[in-house]
């Protein structure tokens, strides 16, 4: 398929040229394998997934072990709903317990003791797993590129989402939105 540009629906959209097609695809298998290759590890050796295993980690590092459900969702880059659901299998488990905040609407999450112990447990083979799937590939400097080109994607991220990209609805304008797109 040729590169240019295509009218759809009165917005001219513009193919990702060879660079941005190839750093594109490198971002997907990333954002597919690695994920993949980090819950494999965990459920094996610890019986929980990545993102149960972030989610108490978060909660391990607060004060008191604790945090609003609402802030441990933005923390975790997570819907409320999905956060809900999970802290109701870490409750299930014994791992943690939501507590209601007296005079306040919402509830905090809380970390047991049991369930520091479990993701203590699993701390290791876990930052194994990491530094073997990232770190150990790269060197002090493309580490510092990594956190930085990680940082702005992120806040790209962000921003698009601010105005509407990637979210369900429509933009509140099309001249905010990146037309950039990829068959």
């Amino acid at each position: 398929m040729s590169l240019g540009c295509y009218e759809r629906a009165g917005t001219v959209t513009k193919w990702l040229n060879p660079m941005e097609q190839r750093a594109w695809r490198t971002v997907i298998a990333l954002t597919t394998r690695l994920p993949a290759a980090l819950d494999t590890q965990l459920q094996r050796e610890s019986g929980i997934t990545h993102f149960e295993y972030f989610v108490m980690t978060l909660l391990s590092e607060e004060p008191g072990h604790r945090l609003q459900l609402s802030e441990l969702a933005q923390k975790a880059n997570a819907s409320l709903s999905r956060l809900s659901h999970v802290i109701s299998k870490l409750e299930r488990l014994g791992w943690a317990e939501r507590v209601s905040i007296s005079g306040r609407r919402g509830a905090q999450a809380v970390l047991t003791d049991a369930g520091y112990r479990k993701v203590t447990e699993a701390a290791p083979g876990y930052l194994e797993c990491v530094r073997g799937l990232v770190f150990d590939g790269l060197d002090k400097e493309e580490t510092k590129q990594l956190l930085e080109i990680s940082e702005a994607l992120v806040a790209q991220l962000d921003k698009a989402m601010a105005r509407g990209v990637g979210r369900s609805g429509r933009p509140s304008s099309h001249d905010d939105v990146d037309t950039r797109d990829n068959p």
